[in-house]
């Protein structure tokens, strides 16, 4: 399953159906790719368009780099899942972004094209939220020495989104400003709100099978084995409520975007989907006790954008936890007709937002 539900789950079984589906043998998607390459193609005379292999944490990893102007301020996009990555999702959305902005797109250890990279059985037991953290952090220190940055802006979404903020916490001074997205606060308590949420959409539609099912879980997510099974079990259901992209239950043609992406060959799209299982299968049981809840103040501006019926990652945890919060600066920003992807859903008021919310940072260096 390709996992891309941002932290979780079923969104991943159609996922991984459209990344590991057999080729056709003549890759009937290779000519559109070759358009959208050169419709997105970086052509600015400072502009950036790279793609690296870089070590962290002694592992190799992939990262892509785009911006219209080398000299704009950076800013680190940390995908979901986990292991979903955003790279091979990017072409269809950030384009306007990197007139503004020099985007990173970063496969993490074990996703995507890094999954290919590395024996997986020998990075399983690395795979941490604290050396997801320490990674990024040498990402960052590796992208501030090749602009000549003294910080950075990082966006972390779904799964992503405790990864940055762990960033935030432990080096501020690196960051311009955080923005989480389909912000994680207390994993377990954010399952506890979407498993109800979902019941409660399933009784007003009338679906009593649907909230036996969800029931049948229990007593997960408090106690007994916390995997992504259990995880999976609810969110297939929460997905035709709309708790991943709103007003949009049937999402196959959404995950086989990625068919389409000049950054990802077929290859690279399987890579992507084992990467997803192997990341979801490892990772989830170790972030059942990751919490936020305590940290109550931040040293770096920090900028939310919610998705108003985001259940994938329940964004009422989030808000709450943003009105206890003590920042420099902070600003909460929702999207009526979201969910779990503000990006994809509201491309131009997540833009709309990146520009005169976050990148003011940077200016007043």
């Amino acid at each position: 399953m390709v996992r891309l539900l941002r932290m979780a789950a079923v969104a991943a079984t159609l996922a991984a159906t459209a990344a590991q589906a057999q080729p056709i043998p003549d890759d009937p998607y290779a000519a559109a790719r070759e358009i959208i390459r050169d419709a997105n193609r970086i052509v600015t005379p400072a502009g950036v368009q790279e793609d690296h292999v870089v070590m962290l944490g002694g592992v190799p990893q992939a990262i892509n780099i785009r911006g219209a102007d080398r000299n704009s301020p950076i800013l680190l996009f940390i995908h979901g899942g986990p292991g979903a990555v955003e790279m091979p999702f990017a072409w269809s959305f950030q384009r306007p972004w990197e007139d503004f902005f020099t985007v990173v797109q970063w496969d993490q250890r074990g996703a995507g094209k890094s999954y290919a990279l590395s024996d997986p059985a020998a990075i399983a037991p690395t795979m941490t939220l604290d050396r997801y953290r320490d990674d990024a952090i040498e990402l960052i220190e590796l992208l501030r020495k090749r602009f000549g940055k003294q910080r950075v802006f990082v966006l972390g979404h779904s799964w992503g989104s405790a990864v940055g903020l762990s960033v935030a916490i432990k080096r501020p001074d690196l960051l311009y400003a955080y923005i989480g997205m389909g912000q994680a606060i207390d994993f377990r308590e954010g399952e506890r709100m979407g498993m109800a949420w979902t019941i409660e959409q399933a009784t007003k539609a009338g679906r009593m099978d649907d909230v036996a099912a969800i029931q049948a879980l229990k007593p997960y997510p408090d106690t007994g084995p916390f995997t992504i099974v259990q995880a999976d079990g609810w969110r297939r259901y929460a997905i035709r409520y709309g708790s991943l992209i709103a007003n949009r239950p049937e999402l196959t043609r959404y995950f086989q975007t990625p068919r389409l992406s000049p950054e990802y060959t077929p290859e690279d799209r399987k890579a992507w989907g084992k990467g997803s299982e192997f990341s979801t299968a490892t990772l989830w049981p170790r972030v059942a006790d990751i919490s936020f809840t305590q940290t109550l103040s931040l040293k770096t501006p920090v900028v939310m954008l919610l998705g108003r019926t985001d259940y994938t990652v329940p964004s009422p945890l989030a808000a709450q936890w943003m009105e206890r919060l003590e920042a420099p600066s902070k600003r909460t920003i929702w999207f009526e007709h979201s969910s779990h992807m503000p990006m994809v859903e509201e491309p131009g008021r997540v833009l709309q937002a990146l520009i005169d919310h976050v990148r003011p940072f940077a200016d007043k260096d």
